[in-house]
């Protein structure tokens, strides 16, 4: 009957580990799900093997209580010391072989949050240049504008007038109040002043309104870019930590360019051979130095976490700076393609930060688990 039950509980746990494997799962979210799955898949199998083995020196043990002969007792404590040995054994493959699930779940982690990060450097990348964001926040940048202030300058008087230097030129309030102080003294008519004005009035209402908060865009978006870039370096440096114990040396990068997981399965491979055939010290220091890494790991989720936390709610409050803009109806036809594009992209960039980028989800329950293999049940 034991044996039986053994059967199905296999049969049972290999048809559930299938149904994970066929997936190409690219979300950390589900890896987490799949090495808490693995490890209880390992537990249960041993913890079969291993009550079998107790109940074999149970029985040995009453075996010896009713022996007579010094042969019998001989034989019965020469089997009882290889039950002994058997049972050690099994402990230390079950510790092995969770150490392997544990490290190399940890590894697609790191490859997958690693793929993000690199995604997010693009994508900070790509964000409305300075350049770009001076072509929405100064009029000097709209034709119109400088329409307006070619036909001033044509109509001004020569004498009192006088032409800004080509820094104050770009100075977005030196050159508005120019422009106007040359308007007044100019020869155009009134007609023709408040036809010129009500072609630009929407830029200029729209320029001098946004334009700190269109750069409070661009320089929360460059912050966000260098700690971005801080992000890249410590996964790097994780990578590096994670994979000198089993020997593997190259770099994250150079890993990813080169397509080479498969050489750091192999040297997990051969770490695990070497562990399993050391004895005492030696092999606890070598399950200790596997175990490291994976605490290294959490240690970086928590990070990355703060980051896309960060990330999510500075856009957030980008798409709240684009829309409080109080004339965006009236001035619809006026504002520059720039801007609409500006919004539609921090649109996106929130719903990657929702979805695409979204935080680990690892609680204290999962936590413990996968650090200790302890869940709340046992």
């Amino acid at each position: 009957m034991k044996k039986l039950k053994y059967i199905v509980v296999l049969c049972l746990l290999f048809t559930k580990a299938n149904a994970f494997s066929d997936k190409a799962v690219q979300d950390p979210n589900k890896i987490i799900e799949e090495l808490i799955y693995e490890i209880n898949v390992i537990n249960h199998r041993y913890e079969l093997l291993v009550d079998d083995k107790h109940h074999q020196l149970k029985l040995l043990d009453e075996a010896l209580s009713v022996a007579y002969s010094s042969e019998q007792k001989i034989d019965l404590l020469v089997e009882k010391e290889k039950i002994k040995s058997e049972l050690k054994l099994l402990m230390t493959t079950t510790a092995g072989e969770i150490s392997k699930i544990r490290y190399l779940k940890g590894l697609q982690i790191i490859k997958i949050l690693y793929e993000k990060v690199l995604s997010l450097d693009h994508h900070f990348a790509s964000v409305r240049t300075l350049n770009e964001i001076n072509k929405i926040s100064n009029p000097n940048q709209y034709p119109e504008f400088e329409k307006l202030k070619e036909l001033i300058a044509s109509k001004k008087d020569k004498k009192t007038g006088v032409d800004l230097t080509s820094i104050l030129g770009t100075n977005t309030i030196v050159s508005l109040v120019q422009t106007f102080t040359n308007m007044m003294g100019s020869s155009l008519t009134k007609e023709e002043k408040e036809r010129e004005l009500g072609n630009v009035e929407c830029i200029i209402d729209f320029t001098v309104r946004m334009q700190n908060d269109l750069n409070t865009i661009y320089f929360e978006t460059a912050f966000l870019q260098t700690s971005n870039e801080k992000i890249k370096q410590e996964i790097e440096l994780l990578f590096k930590d994670y994979t000198k114990p089993i020997g593997y040396l190259a770099s994250l990068e150079s890993c990813r360019k080169n397509d080479d997981w498969e050489s750091v399965n192999q040297k997990m491979e051969e770490y695990l051979g070497k562990m399993k055939v050391a004895t005492g010290t030696s092999q606890y220091k070598m399950q200790v130095n596997l175990e490291f890494p994976i605490d290294r790991l959490l240690q970086f989720i928590t990070q990355y976490n703060n980051f896309i936390d960060q990330g999510g709610k500075f856009y957030e409050k980008f798409k709240i700076i684009l829309n409080s803009y109080e004339n965006e109806k009236q001035c619809e036809t006026k504002l520059p393609l720039e801007y609409k594009k500006l919004k539609a992209d921090i649109d996106v960039a929130i719903e990657k930060f929702n979805v695409a980028y979204k935080p680990v989800e690892i609680n204290g329950t999962k936590m413990k688990e996968i650090l200790y293999g302890l869940n709340e049940f046992d």
